[in-house]
């Protein structure tokens, strides 16, 4: 999935950004340090996110491993 971002403005070592389409833009703070380099106010982004599976078994297994040292 592959979500447009809109980079509103930086308030410290936050981004303001606006994710989605026009009429369902929801407004989030983001580290600035995970932004590209040389993006600015104003500038668009687009995010790609996906499931991680295997990192998603593996932090499952480690906590099964945890309960079964008790």
């Amino acid at each position: 999935m592959t979500i447009s971002a809109y980079i509103d403005r930086f308030e410290g070592d936050l981004a303001v950004l606006y994710l989605g389409e026009d009429d369902k833009m929801k407004k989030v703070n983001f580290p600035k340090s995970y932004l590209p380099e040389n993006v600015g106010e104003g500038d668009y982004l687009r995010i790609d996110i996906s499931y991680d599976k295997e990192a998603t078994e593996k932090a499952e297994q480690e906590a099964l491993d945890l309960l079964k040292d008790d």
